[in-house]
């Protein structure tokens, strides 16, 4: 009998290594149920974007530049409420994508920044590596809910699950989380951590009861939403049902309660209301209409802030505060107060009607926004922008459902829309998106139109083109003697220039033209851009309807 050598005998398999730093990003992010990651690969972030292609079930969108990729991350957030992730190397990568993490920072958008760092041992040594700043994770935490440096690939998987639990718990807002270049590669046994349970702060019956006694003596409440409502649409609607009370939202609220409902207010209407409101109920907004935007503040006027933000309840001044989720809140506050009001369906839609009719003196804008929602479907986005007819569509433009009207809020960043338009595209390729710009604020992200088409995002833009920073030059005429400097521009053929890219071009000279070319984007199934020339100050300005003064003039 022969006997076996040692070659024959069965082979020992060879252990499998423990997962590196970027293995346990991935599966973190998998785990979380992150299905998209925006991105610009550098030398800091190989190891990342490695195991983003090994792993190949996420899908990655890169771009041209570091703010878009971050923006695509931001509108991700917006349109979906789950976190939009990005990624971008350390130092100049981090500050050309800043101004999407402070735009997200504002509008309370759930937006993680994935980045890298120099190498552990040049850390705070200054001797100029590359992509070295002075403190990247200081800068951050300036313009963050959470921002963490983790050192070593065992403290990841804890570290980005805290930071998913920092971006959505409480009020939602950007984090970031960053690994050395060095250590993005290295190995180290370590367990993926899954989603941690979220702060659900308790609803305070006495508030709830101090509250509803408020809105039971009031004979004209009025409800201001934001943002922080847009997943309470039902219950603000139940609330407002039984108050017969307006909503009034400024831009992150709109469609809480749709435009075409008879409590569904825009901040023009609501503004008719004002002098005789009693009691304001704010739910999940900053209310910058009753403290910056309206004048003349009603006498007795008492303030109830529904916010899971404590801190707001000191900076409003409220005389009731209910510091929870918002949709807990408004329920209980539902439940709490009398019963159902005399419907005021025909006194509201007439005032509604009476308000549209006169701020028709806005003009072309309002009759180009009256087109895109003539074609667009109720599911369709929108998304606004710095310019003349973003301004007006605050109130010009019909939202039907929260989230579909898509904004920067507070931090008016020029230039957001349209990369924040391909996120959203990316979130819901299904459905059709818009983004409306002027000539100024899309020329800051124009070369995403490669990205759009790489990747078949088919966001119809919509720009107009006036040949200047419109509203900035208009300001300067009207505030300095006719003088302007710094806002005339020179464009390219904005169709042409589409379809060098390999986008639909077309042109539209009047809202007819659009909806013609609205239709033909829509129906082709690619990206495309519609270049609408128009006159730069035709028509009332939008803002002395956004600032409007107490005489109504």
């Amino acid at each position: 009998m022969v006997q076996p050598t040692d070659d024959a005998q069965e082979a020992v398999p060879m252990p499998i290594p423990p997962p590196t730093a970027a293995d346990l990003i991935v599966d973190g992010l998998r785990a979380h149920g992150v299905d998209t990651v925006f991105g610009l690969p550098g030398v800091q972030t190989y190891d990342l974007f490695d195991s983003l292609a090994r792993a190949g079930d996420i899908r990655v969108i890169g771009a041209r530049h570091e703010q878009t990729v971050a923006y695509m991350a931001f509108g991700y957030a917006q349109a979906t409420g789950r976190p939009g992730v990005y990624t971008v190397v350390p130092g100049p990568g981090v500050l050309n994508a800043s101004a999407a993490l402070l735009s997200a920072h504002g509008a309370s958008a759930p937006v993680l920044c994935l980045t890298s760092e120099i190498p552990r041992a040049y850390l705070g040594r200054g001797l100029g590596h590359l992509h070295e700043m002075p403190d990247q994770l200081a800068t951050l935490r300036t313009i963050t809910k959470w921002s963490a440096l983790v050192e070593h690939p065992a403290e990841v998987p804890d570290a980005l699950a805290t930071a998913f639990r920092e971006a959505t718990g409480g009020r939602p807002r950007p984090v970031s989380l960053a690994v050395p270049w060095d250590v993005l590669g290295l190995r180290a046994p370590a367990e993926v951590a899954g989603p941690r349970p979220l702060p659900r702060p308790a609803v305070d019956p006495g508030a709830v009861e101090e509250a509803a006694k408020l809105l039971d003596g009031a004979k004209h409440p009025m409800i201001m939403v934001g943002g922080g409502a847009r997943h309470a649409a039902a219950e603000v609607r139940a609330l407002a049902e039984r108050l017969q009370a307006p909503v009034v939202p400024f831009r992150g609220g709109r469609g809480i309660v749709g435009d075409d409902h008879p409590l569904g207010f825009t901040c023009v209407a609501g503004f008719e209301r004002w002098p005789e409101t009693d009691v304001v109920v704010g739910i999940g907004s900053r209310m910058e209409l009753s403290w910056f935007r309206w004048p003349d503040k009603p006498a007795g006027l008492k303030t109830i802030l529904l916010d899971i933000d404590p801190r707001q309840a000191t900076r409003l001044e409220a005389d009731v505060a209910i510091v929870a989720d918002s949709a807990d809140a408004t329920a209980a506050l539902t439940a709490a107060v009398g019963p159902q009001r005399t419907d005021r369906t025909a006194e509201f839609t007439a005032l509604k009607a009476a308000v549209a009719e006169r701020f028709a003196d806005v003009g072309p804008e309002l009759e180009y926004l009256r087109a895109i929602r003539d074609v667009l479907p109720r599911d369709g986005f929108f998304v606004e922008e710095i310019c003349q007819v973003g301004f007006a569509s605050y109130f010009g433009f019909e939202v039907y459902s929260p989230r579909t009207f898509v904004t920067c809020g507070h931090q008016g960043t020029l230039g957001f829309g349209y990369p924040t338009a391909l996120g959203v595209q990316a979130a819901f390729p299904g459905r059709p998106v818009v983004s409306v710009t002027g000539d100024g604020g899309f020329m800051f992200a124009a070369q995403e139109l490669a990205t759009a088409v790489q990747y078949g995002l088919n966001v119809v833009a919509v720009v107009f083109d006036n040949g200047h920073y419109g509203n900035v030059h208009l300001d300067q005429e009207r505030l300095f003697e006719g003088r302007a400097l710094g806002g005339r521009l020179r464009n390219p053929d904005f169709a042409r220039l589409a379809e060098t890219f390999g986008a639909l071009g077309l042109t539209a000279r009047t809202p007819d033209d659009l909806r013609g070319a609205l239709d033909k984007a829509f129906a082709s199934g690619r990206p495309a851009l519609v270049h609408v020339p128009c006159e730069l100050g035709v028509g009332a300005s939008p803002w002395k309807y956004l600032m409007p003064k107490s005489d109504r003039s």
